[in-house]
Formats: C-alpha cells, sequence, structure tokens
C-alpha cells in the first residue's frame, strides 16, 4: 500500500499548514490599518481572475473526496455527471444576480442586507439564522471529512490536523478579516487547480483498468435513482448556495458586472472539470478491483481504496491538496459567519476588536461537534432541505410583479415548506410520525431505492410556495378588513413608488427606460 510513513505524512500536514498560517499573518500584518469596513468586505475591489479563484475555493472542500466518488459507485456516470453539473452551475446565477442585487441595495455585501431592506428586519434575521446554522454546519462538515481524511490516508489520528486547521485559520481570518480569506483563497486555489492536474496525470499513468470490470459495474447505464437526482440535486445545491454568505461576499466584491461575469463562469468550468475528475476515481476504483463491485456501503472510500494501490509520492500529492482545499473552504466560512452575524444581527456596530474574539469563540463548538458527526452528507442534506423550503418564496420579491409580496409570506411559507415535508412522510409513511420525522433530517440519506428524498425535495418548495400564497391571502383578506371596519381606503396592493439606487454612470442612464414599472421598488421593509 502506497502510504507515506508516519514522519512524512505528519511532515507534509503540518509544514503545509505552517506555509499557510505564515502566508496568512503576513497578508494580515500587510492589512492591519483596514476599516471595520474592509475588514468586513470587499465591495467592488475584485477583477475577474482573483474571483475565479476564490470561487473556486469556496465551492469545493476536503468533502468532495467523500461525495462525488460515492456517488459514481452508486450511480455511475450518469450521477456523477448530474452531481458535478449541479454543483457549478448554480454559480452562473451569482453572475445574474449579483448586478441587480448591488442596484437594489449598493450598500450591502450579504443576501440578508436585501432582504432586511425589501422584507424588514424580521424576515432578515429568519434569514440570517437559517445562514448562521449553515455556515456552522457546513464548518462541522469541513472537519469532519477532514479528521477522517487524514485517518483514512495516513492511519493517523485526525483530531490534531482539525485543531491546527481551526487555530491557523483562526489566527490569520481574526486579525485580517474577509479580505485575507480573500487573498489567501486565490493563493489555495490555485494550488489546488494545480494539484488537481497533477494529481489525474499521477493516478491515470499508474492505475492499471481491468475491461472486463466495465460492463459488469453497470456504470455507462442510466437508473432510476439517477433520474431522481437530475431533480433533486439541482434544486438542493442551487437553494443552498444562497445560504452560503461566502459567495454573497465575492460577488458584492467584484469590481464590475464583466468581471463577476469572468468570475463565474471560469469557476463553473473549472469546478465542473476538478468535480468529475475527483468523482471518477470512484469509477477508476471500481474498473481497477481496488473497489469491489457490490460493497456499496464503502464507496465513499473508493477514492482512498484507489490510492492505496499507487506510489506514496501520489498519496503526499493528495495529502497537500486536501490540506489545501480544507483551508480554503474552512476560513471562507469563517470569515462569512463573522461578516454575516455582524452585519444582520449587531449591524456592524461592534468594536474590530470584539468582532476578532467572536472569530475565535465560534472555533470551539465548530470543533466539537465536528467530532461528533461522522455523517457528512446528512449535514449537507438537512441544510438543503431548509433552503429548497425557504429560497422560492424569498426570491419572488426580486421581480417587480410581486411587489406586493411580504416578509410574513417568506416566513410562514419557509417554515409551512418544511412542516409540508413531515405531512408528506405522514402520507409516505401511512401515517408513521417517527418515520415522517426523520424524513425532516433525510436520516434514510439520498441514494435510498424509493421515492422519499425525492417527494421531501418535491414537497419543500412547492409547499413553501403554497404556504406562502396561502398567507399572502390571509394577510391581505385581514388588512382588507380593518380598512373597512376603519372606514380607510384598501392601499396593500397599491404599487410602491420607484426607489432607484444610481452606483455608477451606466445605472444613471438607465433610470429614465426602467420608470414604467420596471424600477427598483421601495417596500419600507414591511413584513405585514
Amino acid at each position: 500500500m502506497g502510504v507515506p510513513s508516519t514522519q512524512a505524512s505528519n511532515a507534509i500536514i503540518y509544514l503545509t499548514y505552517g506555509a499557510f498560517l505564515v502566508t496568512g499573518v503576513y497578508i494580515a500584518f500587510r492589512l492591519r490599518h483596514q476599516s471595520k469596513g474592509e475588514y468586513l468586505s470587499s465591495n467592488g475591489t475584485q477583477k475577474g481572475i482573483p474571483l475565479a479563484l476564490n470561487f473556486i475555493a469556496s465551492a469545493l472542500g476536503s468533502g468532495i473526496l467523500f461525495s462525488y466518488p460515492e456517488i459514481a459507485t452508486i450511480c455511475g456516470v450518469q450521477g456523477l455527471v448530474v452531481y458535478a453539473l449541479s454543483s457549478s452551475l448554480p454559480l452562473l446565477v451569482f453572475g445574474w444576480l449579483g448586478p441587480i442585487l448591488r442596484r437594489k441595495c449598493p450598500e450591502g455585501f450579504v443576501l440578508t442586507e436585501w432582504t432586511r431592506q425589501r422584507y424588514g428586519a424580521v424576515t432578515a434575521l429568519f434569514l440570517s439564522l437559517c445562514t448562521l446554522i449553515t455556515l456552522f454546519l457546513y464548518m462541522v462538515a469541513e472537519l469532519s471529512a477532514m479528521q477522517q481524511i487524514v485517518n483514512v490516508l495516513t492511519g493517523l489520528d485526525g483530531l490534531p490536523a482539525i485543531i491546527v486547521e481551526a487555530v491557523v485559520t483562526t489566527i490569520y481570518t481574526s486579525i485580517g478579516g474577509f479580505r485575507v480569506s480573500f487573498i489567501t483563497d486565490n493563493i489555495q486555489g490555485a494550488m489546488v487547480v494545480g494539484l488537481i492536474i497533477l494529481g489525474v496525470i499521477s493516478v491515470g499513468a499508474t492505475t492499471h483498468i481491468d475491461r472486463s470490470l466495465i460492463a459488469e459495474s453497470g456504470f455507462l447505464n442510466s437508473s432510476l435513482l439517477g433520474w431522481q437526482l437530475v431533480y433533486i440535486l439541482p434544486v438542493a445545491v442551487l437553494t443552498n448556495d444562497f445560504f452560503i454568505s461566502g459567495f454573497w461576499l465575492r460577488t458584492f466584491a467584484s469590481r464590475t458586472d464583466k468581471d463577476l461575469w469572468i468570475g463565474v463562469i471560469i469557476a463553473t468550468v473549472a469546478v465542473t472539470i476538478i468535480l468529475t475528475f475527483v468523482g471518477s476515481a470512484g469509477l477508476l476504483a471500481a474498473w481497477s478491483g481496488a473497489w469491489p463491485l457490490g460493497s456499496s456501503d464503502s464507496g465513499y472510500l473508493s477514492l482512498f481504496l484507489l490510492l492505496g494501490q499507487l506510489p506514496a509520492w501520489v498519496v503526499g500529492v493528495v495529502l497537500v491538496m486536501v490540506v489545501s482545499l480544507s483551508t480554503a473552504a474552512f476560513d471562507s466560512f469563517q470569515s462569512a459567519m463573522v461578516s454575516t452575524g455582524s452585519n444582520d444581527i449587531f449591524r456592524n456596530r461592534l468594536n474590530l476588536w470584539f468582532i476578532r474574539g467572536c472569530v475565535v469563540v465560534i472555533i470551539v463548538p465548530v470543533v466539537v461537534v465536528a467530532l461528533k458527526s461522522p455523517d457528512i452528507l446528512q449535514i449537507y442534506l438537512i441544510s438543503d432541505l431548509v433552503s429548497a423550503a425557504l429560497v422560492p418564496v424569498l426570491i419572488l420579491g426580486l421581480s417587480d410583479w410581486f411587489y406586493w409580496w411580504r416578509g410574513f409570506e417568506v416566513v410562514v411559507g419557509g417554515l409551512g415548506g418544511i412542516l409540508t415535508v413531515f405531512f408528506f412522510g405522514l402520507v409516505f409513511y401511512k401515517g408513521d410520525s417517527q418515520l415522517a420525522g426523520n424524513l425532516l433530517l433525510l436520516e434514510g440519506g439520498l441514494y435510498g431505492n424509493d421515492w422519499s428524498a425525492f417527494g421531501a425535495f418535491m414537497a419543500a418548495p412547492i409547499g413553501g410556495l403554497l404556504w406562502g400564497f396561502g398567507a399572502c391571502g390571509l394577510r391581505l383578506l385581514t388588512l382588507f378588513v380593518l380598512a373597512k371596519v376603519k372606514g380607510h381606503r384598501f392601499d396593500a396592493l397599491d404599487r410602491p413608488a420607484p426607489q432607484f439606487h444610481p452606483t455608477d454612470a451606466a445605472a444613471e442612464s438607465e433610470q429614465e427606460a426602467v420608470t414604467e414599472h420596471r424600477a427598483d421598488t421601495k417596500t419600507d421593509g414591511k413584513f405585514f
């Protein structure tokens, strides 16, 4: 088995962390005189290529070494392609929505700021809670994945590695804020791309395929689960990306709309290729005999079983790549959580040193929970189901056609969508409330042999919209009755006066063209 020695493994892991620590602290020291606003965001400062590297680093993480090879061993090429495209194509949405949100909310740097402006403080806090929980879960999943990878790849205890990672990223992120995360992600993103290329060449040159296993595996055929995933994965990933503040921070950081589009297009192509290459390890593991066909319970280990047959230096390259992936993702989540919390909860009134202290405090529970959470996929799925319920009712407010849509509908719709999943579970499991409750946590996983997961991801967005429109009808009816009782004019459906945000000369020149009921509308942040 091609595994580096204990001494070599330790040297590779901790020297890589050391290099990131020195780099991060140096960059943070150079930024020590930045303002609180610069600490929390970098609006309008970044060009296309740095944005692309940042989106790549933020979209990946060490967990991809488990999840994408696993889907390849379950659904073959069909599942792998669907998963890779579902994870990369949603990045294009930021290129489309970014300019819209910057015109509507030029002073913002996260989605929750627009939500506060459009729907009011209650809805913004509701979305902020969902966002912070999602970031917390992603941080937990990242450390949990890193711990398992170190153990599987080297045989070492992964606990010291994740503690060192948490300490390293906390040190330079607490000093430098979002800007240091952005700069280090450029370095780490470029490293990941280079290491992926080197790793693919190494695996391709040293792996021997048994062609008889290709037909036997059936991985080139489609399957029912594969077709279900065509719907489930795009809905899950796309809606959940709205909860990842790191993407919004990078969206608002773009210097121009053109730079943003360049960044997300390059990132989309790169992420698609990287995830496809990583997931292909599951196919190669099966076709080379490293992973026994039919061993569905160990599909998530297929990449590591494949690496076990390769020279030790290849494993060393993968170790460096894993540390880079994990560090880049983790510091992005850290900076995003701090920026979101400071903006949404404390309205950026906190002292900069107190904000830095918050970075340190949140790490302790993350590490503790990560040690108790081995099921990485389930962590993602819980967050995905919540976002699938909430995001559809939230984004209706981006359209001027829905100027009458309020925060009351968003909150009721989001909670109602989750409740609808439980109702679906009661029907699906013939009245068994315990199984219906388990469906809310997707304890059966995503790759079952029934329609439960598919139904859950259908029920969440559709139920959310139905509850939202029901809440809207109830609100309008209540306001109509109150208007009649008090003798006032019913004005709940009146179109608000246009509100312009000319952030540049181009925006000013567009104002005349959008005055005919297509201008940004000001709702005064009404919840009801």
